[in-house]
């Protein structure tokens, strides 16, 4: 198969495996690369300028990789898409590795559910060739747009980790670019592997995956939804009832105070069957949930995405559909529509946030007025609500440079996970936010499972919270670093794939295996080949 193929029709499983270059590239390959540019995170703080490689074959990486170690060069880092919001993708003085030029799909094996692919190939296209065949990628985070090298150098999770972990559990196997210019085959259960799994890409450059997939038999997701009146409240849905479900999120409101503390919509689900499809003219009026035994609330408006989509969209005509406002003609279009192609993968487009909004317009009054909206347009219950993957998992993303919206300062995302049991540190931290009245529309809880074996992995099994702030606000930097503080205390840790301000010396205390990570580095590259801001920040 010509390695840019992408097999339209199953194809036989891949025999393991395949070196994509030889395990030394030729001298003479070269790759050009760019005057200083500036680089910043998806948070748009903290810029840096560096060379940017963009190699398009591995002979082109490992040159870049090469000139990335030679005398008086100042290392270097791979990057996907940008999508990491602090600095672990910058590289101040040194150089950046593009990797979105290498983004084949190799072989796909439609019967065992695997894929074999470059690391640059995005979850987005990988939706794109998977779905059709009836698979979908184990995990996936807010956005699709990222690469899967960037998934497993970050260990993203996704809404699913209470049940199936984080993404690089579902890595068979990957290639890897070492800074001696060699190219490696890691597998789970040795220390490169573990170390390269949210290693942030400072074990080498990840070249390829091969990577397990799941079954699923439609493009839609069957989503419940319902209101918690305060944080302890959401915690108890959660703990009570998070086993039936394979995603769960819960959007919070932190700026609601007193008895409202932590209110929040919860939202669950998981894909729906294809005879979901075909039993949906029927599914008008209440029915009662087979996993809660709530009724459904149907005439009640959409709710449990952060995007809406446009009128006359299918995802609409099915909420019209349940709401028994539509024509029996109108409905049984709509279901034929769909049957006849269930695994189509179709996403929203919206226009682009504008490139210049000023500072302080997502500020206090704002963000009150439209966390009050959000919690009351939310249904008290529904159960069943047939959503697009798109709207389930990645509402955002159908808004192009949605980052923008936080003016030229940028923005800060926090994320930080504490173990079982120790709820009353979470409550303190949500407390102190809302008592702060940090303006901030996109907070998510989340419950994770088992802990993942990546030495740098975030995942533990505990609550998770991420919260987004602007970067302007006064006094932010001090307000973030007393958090921390707490986090360590409770024998939690933030997410480094987030972080662009987290001081040193908490890192050993929230990263236990850190010792590890720093010794294996240190005989993979001596000489510091692979480096970041993050990595220069944190002393990993």
């Amino acid at each position: 198969m010509p390695a840019d193929a992408v097999p339209t029709s199953p194809a036989p499983p891949p025999a393991g495996p395949r070196r994509p270059a030889s395990a030394s590239a030729p001298a003479s390959a070269s790759v050009p690369s760019s005057a200083p540019v500036t680089v910043t995170g998806w948070g748009r703080t903290a810029p840096s300028a560096a060379r940017l490689f963009r190699p398009r074959t591995y002979e082109e990486a490992a040159a870049a990789v090469r000139a990335c170690g030679a005398h008086g060069a100042r290392g270097g880092i791979a990057r996907g898409l940008g999508r990491a919001y602090g600095d672990a993708a910058q590289n101040a003085g040194g150089a950046v590795l593009d990797m979105t030029g290498l983004d084949r799909v190799h072989a796909i094996d439609a019967d065992g559910g695997t894929v074999l692919c470059d690391a640059g190939v995005s979850l987005h296209r990988l939706m794109e060739v998977l779905l059709p065949l009836g698979w979908f990628v184990p995990v996936t985070p807010g956005t699709r747009q990222v690469t899967v090298g960037g998934a497993i150098a970050a260990d993203i999770h996704g809404k699913n980790h209470h049940v199936s972990g984080s993404f690089a559990r579902h890595v068979l196997s990957l290639e890897l670019l070492t800074a001696d210019g060699g190219i490696r085959t890691v597998v789970p259960g040795t220390p490169l592997f573990d170390a390269t799994a949210g290693g942030m890409g400072l074990t080498g450059v990840i070249l390829t995956a091969t990577v397990r997939l799941l079954p699923v038999e439609t493009s839609w997701m069957s989503v419940d939804t319902e209101r918690a009146r305060d944080l302890d409240d959401l915690l108890a849905r959660l703990t009570a009832t998070d086993r039936y479900y394979r995603y769960s999120v819960a959007w919070i409101d932190l700026l609601a105070r007193g008895a409202a503390t932590g209110r929040a919509v919860l939202t669950r689900g998981d894909h729906a069957p294809l005879d979901a499809l075909e039993a949906l003219p029927r599914r008008n009026g209440q029915r009662p949930s087979p996993r809660t035994g709530a009724a459904a609330s149907p005439g009640t408006p959409p709710s449990g995405s952060l995007w809406t989509p446009p009128s006359g969209s299918p995802w609409r005509a099915s909420t019209r559909v349940r709401a028994g406002r539509s024509s029996f003609g109108e409905a049984f279009r709509f279901r034929r529509d769909m049957l006849a192609s269930p695994l189509e993968f179709r996403t929203p487009s919206l226009p682009a946030a504008p490139s210049f909004v000023p500072d302080g317009l997502l500020g206090r009054t704002a963000m009150g007025l439209f966390n009050e909206f959000w919690y009351r347009r939310a249904p008290r219950a529904r159960t069943d609500e047939l959503q697009r993957l798109s709207t389930f998992f990645h509402p955002l993303d159908g808004v192009p440079h949605w980052n923008r919206i936080y003016g030229r300062s940028g923005f800060v995302q926090y994320q930080f996970v504490v173990g079982h049991g120790r709820e009353e540190a979470l409550r303190r931290i949500v407390d102190r936010i809302s008592a702060r009245r940090c303006p901030s529309f996109l907070a998510v809880l989340k419950r994770f499972g088992e802990g993942d074996p990546g030495w740098l992995s975030f995942p533990m099994p505990g609550w998770t919270l991420a919260l987004d702030i602007p970067a302007s606000l006064p006094g932010l930097g001090a307000f973030l670093d007393s958090l921390d503080e707490e986090v360590a205390a409770a024998g939690g840790r933030v997410y480094l794939a987030k972080d662009a301000r987290l001081r040193p010396e908490l890192l050993a205390s929230m990263y236990p295996r850190l010792p590890e990570f720093r010794a294996l580095r240190g005989e993979l590259d001596p000489g510091g080949v692979f480096v970041s801001d993050l990595a220069r920040r944190l002393g990993l």
